[in-house]
């Protein structure tokens, strides 16, 4: 079994977006595997690259020059689809990502176990994402998409804890505000496969959101600090512009968030 650090640099590595999600359960398979059985495998430490490796299509486009469909619509409900697709390819890097960029600081076997974990549950999600385009006639890679996935990763890249700050408690977070309407959007076209992974996407992106809390107030409190404080200075860093409602706010509850983290951060309506 090859360093962790080595299989995150693999994946991030691999351009074609099934055979990255195929790496990448393989590797959480044989990681979860040797844990089980409690053994502490070696971490090691990586290089990886600056932007993962992506394949041919889909073309990136900036964020204001992706064409925006009506989601009632069935090229609008692909557009959903495909749009969910590029955000769980992206998440399947980001969690590798966080496992291989930062090595150098002392984490718990615990904080690799979660994201090992969610990272395999992204690259589930991407091929739940690809199977649904599929059977409506498309696939990854046949409509442009969204250039910027990869600027939190770009500029949190020697920052763990902006890292953890931007990542999965504020981006994945907006997911949980997001996907209860995608589901509907589905729902209402009796597109029950549909239906049926964006739910399982929900349920799961709640425990990546936690895992993001969680190891963010680990370090606040090896650091003595207020992770309030931190959270807030490090989104107003790194993160452009104000955060949106409305806002999940069970959810994110459920996943360690609490309104006083997002709300003094959000536009006014």
């Amino acid at each position: 079994m090859i360093p962790l650090a080595a299989m995150a640099d693999a994946v991030l590595r691999c351009a074609d977006g099934r055979e990255k999600t195929r790496l990448s359960r393989g590797f959480a398979a044989e990681w979860q595997a040797a844990r089980a059985n409690g053994k502490k495998p070696e971490i090691g430490h990586a290089n990886p690259p600056r932007h993962p490796a992506r394949p041919v299509a889909p073309e990136l486009l900036s964020p204001r020059d992706v064409p925006k469909r009506k989601p009632g619509s069935p090229q609008g409900r692909v557009a959903l689809l495909h749009a969910v697709a590029h955000i769980e390819l992206n998440a399947v890097d980001l969690h590798w990502d966080i496992i291989a960029r930062f090595t150098h600081v002392p984490m718990p076997m615990g904080f690799y176990d979660d994201w090992v974990k969610a990272a395999d549950e992204e690259s589930k999600h991407f091929n739940l994402m690809c199977d649904c385009l599929g059977e409506l006639d498309s696939s990854y890679g046949a409509l442009p998409a969204h250039a910027g996935m990869w600027r939190a990763a770009e500029d949190t890249a020697e920052d763990l804890m902006g890292r953890l700050a931007v990542v999965p408690m504020v981006l994945e977070a907006r997911g949980l505000d997001v996907t209860p309407n995608m589901i509907e959007v589905f729902r209402k076209a009796d597109a029950d496969n549909a239906v049926s992974a964006l739910e399982t996407i929900y349920a799961e992106e709640v425990a990546h959101v936690a895992y993001g809390s969680k190891w963010f107030h680990f370090l606040c409190g090896r650091e003595d600090a207020d992770p309030k404080e931190v959270f807030h200075t490090l989104v107003q860093k790194y993160f452009k512009g104000p955060l949106k409602p409305p806002f999940n706010e069970e959810k994110r509850a459920e996943a360690g968030l609490p309104p006083d983290f997002y709300w003094p951060l959000a536009v006014s309506q």
